[in-house]
């Protein structure tokens, strides 16, 4: 009995590391659709990370980060391949939210109607002026 279990864990652990392999690819393709902005083969992609990581979860048991200490050493591996996974996520993370955040600015500057706007831009003939906030006629 307990080579079947020996061999299920082995089978298991073998299944996880094929996994890890895909989800480690998928993870490169998801940050050159990011530095493309290819949108569609991201949220493409996306959909495959999720699936790979419910099968993982499925495979291993492990749904909070304690229940990775449960796992035997020979998963050591597995462990390791899969905190180089989360580094590669968390490279992703910081590149949306630097888009994300230069989005942000780009919108910024283009509210150029609020009172404490000093957006410089230039009008037709190229030279730089400066957006003032006309006031309302009920304001002196």
């Amino acid at each position: 009995m307990t080579d079947t279990i020996a061999n299920d864990e082995a089978h298991a652990l073998q299944e996880a590391d094929a996994l890890v392999d895909q989800l480690a690819e998928l993870l490169e393709q998801e940050f050159e659709a990011l530095k493309a902005q290819d949108l569609d083969q991201f949220e493409v992609l996306l959909s495959g990370k999720n699936h790979l990581l419910s099968e993982l979860t499925r495979i291993t048991g492990v749904t909070q980060l304690n229940d990775a200490d449960k796992l035997g050493t020979h998963w050591n591996d597995f462990r390791t391949r899969m905190l180089a996974c989360r580094d590669m996520h968390r490279r992703n993370e910081i590149l949306i939210m630097r888009k994300l955040d230069a989005i942000r600015g780009a919108l910024e500057s283009l509210n150029v109607n609020e009172a404490t706007s000093s957006v410089e831009v230039y009008d037709r003939l190229g030279q730089i002026k400066r957006i003032r906030r006309l006031r309302g006629f009920t304001e002196v």
